[in-house]
């Protein structure tokens, strides 16, 4: 986890280049020249546009968006195409917000709250999906876990003792970090408010006084330095008091190494055969349990309905797998919730989720073949340690090569991370890449979407970018629904948009490449292009790239 304030929101303004033909319309294709040489424009994005920057379209808005609404605009229309079922493998999800309840995929063959499995698929009123968490929330990372119940040889535990030293130092030293920082925003706030006489004040006002009183002059300071950071220091102060409570849990919770969070469950997470647990009712839990909830919403909120988001796809069911608690997942829950959503008519899987030790990885690799003996796509988030994922160093799970260099499936598609602002930073800094285990990018930073309780709000990260990719696919099915889902995930991939653009990675300016290089495909996923692809190829005027995983 890693402690990100709130930042200013940008967008690179560049030339862009649209080509078109008679008949069917043509794939839009991205400038080839270096993004660094073109003059770039600033502007700060509006509020609509923050809202939405996931749906633009690049040559239009000049926002690496994913062009849903000229999706809609221009070939969609009025089609809804056959509902598709996609689950959400993840934490619970409000399943009674208003922008997700019409979405919802509903178990028909199962008799609501008469505690009998009606329709014999091995799970007890599963109405809108299944809960493999039982009422535990807060849990452990799989290292702190490994250490507590010596799993695995002793070069396993001394390497994951290592990890859990490393990463209690680092949480350690922000906690000390955030304190007084925190303190130090807040005095001054008080003081500068006590000397303009006003709570509510304005950068601004801040700018303007002048004093010779040493205490004053520093809390200025403070608080202009604050504002990079927030529109206002009550907000900023929200952001650091979060940024605390996020350490406390990491601390208390995740790297606790005598902390079970499984044991109110009742079942041995490491034992495949122990699965007469968990219950039916996939609904999160507590307030902080939102992650499912604005997942679910970037792939399906109800579209134009006037409530606050739209999901890029238009007919989709909601399956809610509540299987990923506040800490890492079990290999067992991610393997039964792979098959349990194979089994139940899922035809998309998003996995917003990973981890860097698994176990049991090998249950979730059986899964994965399992969910591609179904045709079912699954997409995965790439990771938000700005790492390179071909670096064996940086292991990611799960994943769709063992770490033997080839894939063993075809059915796996895995997320790179986009943020507003096509340039050099285009990358989100947090985001994972690689030009083999990576396939594609997506937008992924301040992603506006559901929230528990019928609210909304930004939240970042690959799990933003994998629903993105995961609603594309969800059209794509939709409108064709004979395309199988290796057809789905070259057409994404083959169908994005590509830039010879120079980028950072993982925020560092040492880490520069061209855009091209940073993911397998090389591509921005983009909804437009991906629909005329699919078009062409269900009428065999186009043929996939057979060499491409």
């Amino acid at each position: 986890m890693t402690i990100r304030l709130s930042k200013s929101m940008v967008g690179l303004v560049c030339a862009s280049t649209l080509l078109v033909s008679c008949g069917t319309p043509a794939l839009v294709t991205t400038p080839v020249e270096n993004i660094d040489a073109i003059p770039l424009k600033i502007s700060d994005l509006s509020t609509a546009q923050k809202q939405n920057w996931g749906h633009t379209d690049l040559v239009k808005d000049t926002i690496p968006g994913m062009s849903v609404d000229k999706a809609y605009a221009e070939i969609i229309g009025s089609k809804k195409g056959q509902k598709v079922i996609v689950a959400v493998l993840d934490s619970g999800i409000d399943l009674k917000h208003e922008d997700l309840d019409g979405v919802l995929w509903t178990n028909r063959k199962e008799v609501p709250g008469n505690n009998k499995d009606d329709d014999n698929n091995g799970y007890i009123d599963d109405i809108h999906g299944y809960n493999f968490l039982g009422e535990s929330y807060n849990e452990q990372l799989e290292f702190a876990r490994i250490i507590r119940l010596k799993i695995g040889d002793a070069s396993l535990q001394a390497k994951a003792k290592a990890e859990l030293d490393k990463e209690r130092q680092t949480y350690l030293g922000y906690k000390n970090q955030l304190g007084p920082v925190f303190t130090a925003v807040s005095n001054a706030d008080k003081q500068i408010a006590t000397h303009l006489d006003k709570k509510d004040y304005t950068k601004e006002e801040v700018s303007a006084i002048e004093t010779k009183d040493e205490s004053l002059a520093q809390s200025k300071n403070i608080i202009l330095q604050m504002y990079q950071y927030g529109e206002s220091i009550p907000e900023v102060l929200t952001s650091i008091e979060s940024d605390i409570k996020s350490v406390d849990e990491r601390l208390n919770y995740n790297l606790n190494p005598d902390f079970d969070g499984r044991k109110i469950v009742g079942d041995n997470p490491y034992d495949m055969n122990d699965k007469a647990y968990g219950n039916g009712n996939p609904q999160s839990r507590v307030e902080d349990e939102s992650h499912g909830t604005h997942v679910a919403g970037i792939i399906a909120a109800e579209r134009n309905n006037g409530k606050g988001a739209n999901g890029v796809a238009n007919n989709v069911a909601i399956m809610s797998i509540r299987a990923v608690p506040n800490g890492d997942e079990y290999d067992k829950d991610i393997a039964l919730g792979i098959r349990y959503a194979a089994d139940n008519g899922a035809k998309i899987i998003n996995c917003s989720f990973g981890k860097s030790f698994s176990p049991e990885a090998k249950w979730v690799y059986e899964a994965i073949q399992y969910a591609a003996s179904k045709d079912v796509l699954i997409v995965h988030a790439a990771g938000n340690d700005g790492a390179d994922l071909d670096d064996s160093n940086n292991p990611n799970f799960p994943n769709d090569h063992k770490y033997m260099g080839t894939e063993f499936s075809d059915n796996v598609i895995t997320v790179g991370a986009l943020a507003e602002s096509y340039g050099s930073e285009m990358i989100a800094s947090f985001s994972n890449y690689g030009s083999t285990n990576v396939d594609v990018f997506a937008p992924g930073d301040d992603i506006y979407s559901t929230m528990p309780g019928n609210k909304y709000d930004f939240n970042g990260g690959t799990s933003m970018a994998a629903p993105a990719v995961a609603g594309i696919a969800a059209l794509i099915r939709s409108h064709y629904p004979k395309l199988s889902a290796v057809q789905v995930k070259k057409i994404i991939m083959q169908s994005g948009l590509t830039t010879k653009a120079s980028v950072i990675l993982s925020g560092d300016a040492s880490k520069a490449t061209t855009f091209d290089k940073a993911s397998k495909s090389g591509k921005m996923a983009n909804a437009y292009n991906a629909l005329i692809l699919a078009e062409n190829v269900s009428k065999g005027k186009t043929k996939l790239d057979s060499s491409a995983k």
